[in-house]
């Protein structure tokens, strides 16, 4: 196809490169209040209390512990209590403090700590800690049915994915983000600790360099592939944009969710050994953008705005029409963007010897099925890039409003 990304043609495109493996995206704020407040260095400790959750407009940590959780126990109440110490234990460690109120070796030395101590003596180092309920929550165990939000309907099956059902789905998740690793696993460590005989774990994810930006202060990242990736994600200071596709708002579906957010995961196994041996050229005509430095091919800077009329020396676009940088633009959507935070992760390697590694997508948004849904039906249908990489796993979940005060707790506003 003349608009489509030939072999024959990519030694002709010159450079280009960089884009960011998923879809536009997002970055922060709320429906008309303050934006979250930051940490100003990476030790210190970000507010847990607000009108959003932290962890979705916080400027993107280093590192990332995602867990997804099912309910075991029958019992509402249980759940609710579970939440409700959870909070709790979130509110402290997300200030640098131990999980529970003796803590690591301030307890009876009969009685198992109520913290496991790995974080002693290191600082909050940015931690958030951020809660969603999934699909499977609403299934009538716990009353739930009635209050299932339109937009936590089941994502669709996409072109070319291959999911794994033991990483995907999951009743609750949380997304730990904190730049020292140690102080995100011992997060989540701890909480599974707590709910010890009413959750069990699903799946979890550890994530390193984070693949998105989402404030101005920070630099744009680099995927696995080596190109910058989260170029045009939404940033903090981008008040009426976030407003417009990040928070739920009343009137979209159930009150409960006014101020929350929906988060879609895709784990993204890249194809490490096969892209490594494709040329240059082939790279950057793929992703639409310099690998250096992530500049459009029909431009010179990494933000200068992405020409799709352009015209190459040989009469074809400069950005091909199977370009990721063209289909996952939002000129393609009708405007739909995302809030990204993706993180890459590298699980080992295959029984082959490859590297099993990629990108954990994360991306956050008011409503999956007007903005994630239609981005990936068109890049599993189009994308050149499908060709090294491949889905693996996939959740959706709602994330509540944001924790108010200390007699509030994690999902108040489904269960009260």
């Amino acid at each position: 196809m003349s608009e489509g990304l030939s072999r024959r043609r990519l030694f002709g495109l010159g450079a280009a490169g960089v884009a960011a493996v998923g879809a536009g995206a997002l970055a922060t704020r709320s429906l008309a209040e303050q934006p979250v407040a930051l940490a100003s260095a990476t030790s210190d400790a970000v507010p847990f209390y607000g009108a959003h959750q932290a962890g979705i407009t916080t400027p993107a940590q280093d590192r990332l512990h995602f867990v997804a959780f099912d309910v075991i126990t029958k019992d509402r109440g249980e759940l609710v209590e579970l939440l409700q110490e959870w909070t709790a234990a979130a509110a402290r460690m997300t200030q640098g403090r131990d999980a529970g109120t003796f803590g690591a070796v301030g307890g009876a030395p009969e009685a198992p700590p109520d913290d496991t101590g790995e974080a002693l003596g290191l600082p909050a180092s940015g931690l958030t800690l951020t809660v969603g309920f999934g699909p499977s929550l609403f299934d009538g165990r716990f009353g739930l049915a009635d209050r299932r939000p339109p937009a936590l309907a089941d994502l669709p099956a996409f072109p070319g994915e291959d999911l794994q059902p033991q990483i995907s789905g999951g009743d609750i998740c949380v997304q730990a983000c904190a730049h020292d690793p140690q102080v995100a696993v011992h997060a989540i460590r701890n909480l599974a600790r707590i709910g010890f005989g009413k959750v069990s774990v699903r799946y979890s994810q550890l994530g390193f360099g984070r693949t998105s930006s989402t404030s101005r202060a920070q630099a744009t990242p680099r995927n696995l592939m080596g190109f910058k990736d989260g170029t045009n994600n939404l940033k903090l200071e981008d008040t009426s944009m976030l407003r417009d596709h990040l928070w739920a708002a009343p009137g979209d579906g159930p009150a409960w969710m006014d101020g929350g957010s929906y988060l879609v995961t895709r784990k993204i196994r890249m194809h490490i050994e096969t892209w490594d041996r494709a040329p240059l050229a082939e790279q950057e005509a793929i992703f639409g953008r310099d690998k250096g430095k992530g500049a459009p091919l029909t431009g010179k800077e990494e933000f200068d705005a992405p020409d799709f009329a352009a015209k190459g020396p040989d009469g074809q676009p400069a950005i091909a029409g199977n370009a990721h940088v063209r289909l996952a633009h939002p000129d393609a959507h009708g405007g739909a963007r995302l809030l990204r935070r993706g993180y890459n992760f590298v699980d080992g390697s295959d029984g082959l010897g490859r590297l099993d590694a990629g990108l954990f997508f994360i991306a956050y948004q008011r409503d999956p099925h007007k903005q994630f849904v239609p981005i990936q039906r068109m890049l599993a249908q189009k994308d050149a890039l499908n060709e090294y990489i491949k889905h693996v796993s996939s959740g959706l979940f709602a994330c509540p409003p944001g924790v108010i005060d200390g007699g509030d707790y994690w999902g108040r506003t489904l269960f009260a």
